[in-house]
């Protein structure tokens, strides 16, 4: 008979009467089973980050004040105080789990290579004329020197990079590459390697942000695709696919701003032959840009008023006068611009092609050219250098658009208009470059205009209200369904889709006012439909004779620049089944969450500078989140 050791004795680590050699022969079956997570592999947590964030490294940054480098950015994303390009100290409330400096490729690192006297730079006839405007260093040599680039990139019709073959490229990439591997600290905080290519034929929105899966040793073997080489999508792909055969690396793209393309985003035809897209495209495209940035600095786009008359929430962040080139926006161009229209559009390509060019999962990020990525809106540090908060605040009347009619300020779109969105959101197991890639990649990723709302989402065929009490509620949805951006195919006999889902509020934000299910589906006739239900609600509201929910209420003080979470609810969860199934029909469901009424940024502004309100912006908001969605195929 063993001797017993008392458990006060073991916790004092003191093994007598037993010898070491005694206790390890007391270790149990090294075959036995315990621990219950050692054969999960499913994502269980939620990561936020940015994966659109400018520094002084991207020339419409540098050349506007901005003087933040890729160092500055990923510290004050970990939680580091850091000194704006305005000399304000600033951090986040929490840090971000990861970002993603995407600097222009289009003459990277010019303002540094200026500062420097970069001899690569200075070797060339455009570098020493650009050089002799920026010398004197006043705002006037400033602004003749960025009036000097866009002339040469974003004005003219058909740019050449007047740096290619100078090494100039080459050594800012690496200083790109190189701040990026030295902030990655896996299970910590994730710094993936990225660049956006600047694509704007006529000043069309054709933006993409391309992401790494790679580190430094394959990211350093190329130089970054830019406008420069093409403004094709198609082009870039073909550069991407050309990477992964090289380096056997991964790459993809994520667009956003549609709602700035004029309708390009999400044609009909392919940009340069003007050819019908097809099946070929379709597969492609989807291959290589599984994600959409759906919301951002520069408006919201999810939907449009005009194309959801019935949803009373699609009028947000609604940024539709013009994009950034001569051509004004008509009303034909919307349903090429937004993700839900695109959504439903490529349900009916799947019908005729066999498959569906719009496809895609969603995030958020902030496209901020500041290098700090703030979503707060007491803490938003705007779009650019220029319109940093400072005692003397010009940021509200700043244009951000209006180039189609210089001379007529009314389709201007003012820095008041921004909003401070938004963030990208990824269901991962691990907190690296490769699991966040891979969620990605999978559309496992969710949208929000800023706020860090969690929300997670099953769909299936068996799921029972009761279940969202499981203690295995993650594990179950999973083993039972698919998670946001799954497919389901071949429906059960008399069985309608289900959908389980849970919404927690932002621990330091605001409470819940609602949550919804968007539907898309292509009718009998052909015709797009779309319908949003609501599912959960904070509250005692019963829905009106309308089938409409009433509005949860609005606490917001204006002039004392504050709200109360005594309306709306912590967290919300529903269990939900299709009232208006058709096992016959491809259907798309996404989830959108929305907070209660708080203050916008503009309205903090306004207290803390003691100036007026601008003209036409509500002074309060309600933030939200938006799932990638999940797909039925018949």
């Amino acid at each position: 008979m063993r001797e017993i050791i008392p458990f006060a004795l073991v916790g004092a680590l003191v093994v007598s009467p037993l010898n070491a050699q005694e206790l390890v022969g007391m270790v149990p079956d090294s075959d036995a089973v315990y621990s219950p997570y050692i054969q999960h592999d499913f994502p269980n947590q939620v990561l936020f980050g940015d994966t659109h964030l400018h520094t002084g490294y991207s020339a419409d940054a540098g050349l506007v004040g901005g003087l933040t480098t890729p160092d500055d950015a990923y510290r004050f994303a970990k939680g580091e105080t850091v000194k704006s390009s305005q000399g304000i100290l600033t951090r986040l409330q929490r840090p971000l789990d990861f970002l993603v400096v995407a600097d222009h490729a289009e003459n990277l690192g010019l303002l540094f290579g200026l500062k420097e006297k970069n001899q690569a730079l200075l070797g060339t006839n455009w570098g020493q004329e650009i050089a002799e405007l920026f010398a004197p260093g006043t705002a006037d040599a400033m602004a003749k020197s960025y009036l000097y680039w866009a002339n040469t990139f974003a004005l003219s019709e058909e740019p050449e990079d007047p740096l290619e073959g100078t090494g100039f490229n080459e050594s800012m990439w690496q200083r790109m590459t190189d701040a990026a591997e030295q902030h990655n600290a896996p299970g910590v905080f994730t710094a993936l390697i990225g660049y956006e290519w600047t694509s704007g034929p006529q000043g069309n929105n054709l933006h993409r942000n391309i992401i790494f899966r790679d580190g430094k040793d394959k990211a350093d073997q190329i130089v970054p695709f830019s406008a420069y080489d093409s403004s094709d999508p198609e082009d870039l792909w073909d550069w991407m696919e050309q990477y992964e055969e090289a380096t056997d690396g991964r790459l993809l793209a994520i667009p956003h701003n549609g709602n700035l393309s004029n309708g390009l985003m999400f044609d009909d035809v392919t940009l340069t032959s003007k050819e019908p897209i097809d099946a070929a495209y379709a597969e492609r495209r989807m291959r290589f840009e599984p994600v959409y940035e759906v919301t951002q600095i520069k408006g919201d786009g999810e939907a449009h008023p005009a194309l959801s008359p019935s949803d009373e929430f699609a009028d947000y962040g609604t940024w539709d006068k013009g994009s950034f080139g001569p051509e004004p926006k008509t009303p034909e161009m919307l349903p090429r611009e937004y993700a839900r229209e695109a959504w439903k559009r490529g349900l009916a390509y799947e019908d005729s092609l066999g498959a569906n060019p719009f496809k895609f999962g969603v995030i958020g990020s902030t496209d901020a050219h500041t290098g700090l990525a703030t979503t707060q809106e007491d803490n938003f540090f705007g779009k650019a250098a220029s319109v940093e908060p400072t005692s003397d605040p010009v940021r509200f009347n700043e244009p951000i658009t209006g180039r189609s009619t210089p001379d007529d300020p009314s389709d201007d779109i003012v820095h008041a208009e921004a909003l401070a969105s938004g963030l990208a959101a990824v269901w991962a197991r691990e907190n690296t470059r490769e699991a966040i890639w891979d969620a990605f990649e999978r559309k496992e990723v969710f949208a929000t205009t800023g706020t860090r709302i969690r929300v997670r989402v099953f769909a299936g065929w068996e799921f029972k209200e009761e279940d969202l009490n499981r203690s295995d509620f993650a594990e179950y949805g999973y083993a039972s369904g698919v998670p946001m951006g799954g497919d389901l195919t071949a429906a059960e006999d008399g069985k309608p889709l289900t959908m389980l889902i849970r919404a927690l509020r932002d621990p330091d934000g605001a409470n819940l006012d609602r949550v919804q299910v968007v539907k898309g589906w292509v009718d009998e006739s052909g015709e797009r439909q779309e319908r949003v239900f609501d599912v959960a609600w904070s509250g005692d509201r019963p829905p009106g004779p309308d089938g409409k929910l009433p509005a949860v209420g609005n606490t917001v003080n204006v002039s004392e620049a504050t709200y109360s979470n005594s309306i709306g609810s912590a967290w919300l969860q529903a269990f939900w089944s299709d009232p208006e199934f058709d096992p016959a029909s491809r259907a798309f469901y996404y989830v959108r969450v929305i907070e209660i009424p708080t203050l916008r940024w503009t309205t903090f502004d306004a207290k803390v500078f003691g100036v007026s309100l601008p003209d036409g912006i509500p002074p309060s908001h309600q933030e939200r989140a938006y799932t990638s969605p999940v797909w039925y195929t018949p």
